[in-house]
């Protein structure tokens, strides 16, 4: 059986009249841009997660940067990262002229460490930003307390996390601005680009408001700079019409999460428990030292499977002008070296996750008794050997 790593395509299939009828909505009323699908999506998508306010954007990269904006961060500016993430979360800081200070992560959650932060604090840094990576939500009680003792501010990548919970808060709600990516392949995700900046304060609302559509007050009338980040209408329309399913769908995750750890424990390691917060699985990520052979297995099999992140961010070229070097971010770069990101998606069925688990499970049969023989240590001599 082939098990592909996503299947927008299925869940497509799954609610098509509701997302078929919220497209065409949109298309009837001939208005496409800054009109009420968007306002009705912001309200809705705030009272979902707990929020005053939401403002949506073109992405969650520049979610990132219109929360920093907000903040007027600019070149002579630190913001306190992770490098385990998505480049583009680093981006968001770039954009606005900030330089990006990595933090080590912690090895059993991927994390940012909290005990690792205030070595990294200068009379620059303005702000931290925790990533909720995978779906998992970071030591929020811990960072927010050391951002208060240093007068910094907080703003929480929700990228991968939609509706993961921490204390009984929301993802996104803990600190002054919450960023969301809707990637298509998202816990919420749109038919194509967008993101959102979730916010506590009508000001920082008001602001952001301006800063995606040019930083107009009202049309002609520019009082800053600001830039064309506006989720458009059929996006928002889209988006809206699953807000209702985003709960059903994460229970989903957490099930199939259940399913893989307890097919794989003993064999692979497996995320580890989510501590004070609930994990989502926007990813399921195991880590193993042969990642890059099982990979190739799996790939072999049928079995699609990603890695989430390969290159740190603090080794990509584009940083190479801030100035680290390997072995500065311990932790971060043994992880990147042994993690693999399984098929996980709500529409994966029974059958599909049991196929992994089997054939991973058949990786490392197949390994002992090549080992145990001493002579056969390619992947694709052990599959034509012993299948």
């Amino acid at each position: 059986m082939k098990v592909p790593f996503g299947d927008l395509k299925v869940h497509y299939q799954a609610y098509k009249s509701v997302i078929d009828s919220a497209v065409q909505r949109v298309l009837d009323s001939g208005y496409y841009i800054l009109g009420p699908e968007l306002q009705k999506f912001e309200e809705e998508f705030a009272q979902f997660l707990g929020s005053n306010y939401v403002v949506g954007c073109a992405s969650g990269t520049e979610a990132i940067y219109l929360a920093l904006a907000a903040l007027n961060i600019g070149p002579e500016d630190e913001v306190i990262v992770v490098a385990h993430t998505a480049v583009p979360t680093i981006n968001g800081i770039s954009m606005t002229g900030a330089k990006p200070v990595f933090v080590d992560i912690d090895p059993s959650s991927g994390l940012m460490d909290p005990q690792l932060i205030e070595a990294k604090i200068t009379s620059r840094t303005k702000v931290i930003m925790p990533v909720h990576l995978y779906g998992r939500i970071a030591d929020m009680d811990s960072i927010l307390s050391i951002a208060q003792k240093h007068g910094l501010t907080v703003i929480e990548d929700v990228a991968q996390a939609t509706g993961a919970t921490y204390k009984g808060k929301t993802a996104g709600t803990m600190a002054e601005f919450g960023t969301f990516s809707f990637y298509p392949s998202k816990n919420l995700g749109a038919f194509g680009d967008g993101g959102a900046v979730a916010t506590k304060t009508k000001e920082n609302y008001e602001r952001l408001l301006k800063l995606r559509n040019y930083g107009q007050s009202k049309r002609y009338h520019h009082d800053e700079i600001g830039i064309n980040s506006r989720l458009d209408e059929i996006q928002a329309a889209i988006l809206a019409c699953q807000i209702p399913y985003v709960k059903e769908w994460n229970e989903k995750r957490i099930e199939i999460a259940q399913r893989y750890t307890c097919g794989l424990s003993g064999i692979v390691e497996t995320p580890g428990k989510a501590g004070e917060g609930e994990h989502v699985y926007h990813l399921y990520v195991i880590q193993v030292d042969e990642r890059d052979e099982l990979q190739s297995y799996l790939m072999s099999e049928g079995i699609g499977t990603l890695i989430h992140y390969p290159i740190p961010s603090h080794l990509q070229n584009a940083y190479k002008y801030l100035g680290y070097k390997p072995g500065d971010l311990p932790a971060t770069e043994r992880m990147a070296k042994r993690i693999l990101s399984l098929p996980m998606f709500p529409e994966l069925t029974d059958e599909q996750i049991d196929t992994v688990i089997a054939s991973i499970a058949n990786f490392y049969k197949l390994r002992k008794v090549s080992t145990s023989v001493g002579s056969v240590n390619d992947v694709g001599t052990i599959q034509q050997t012993h299948r």
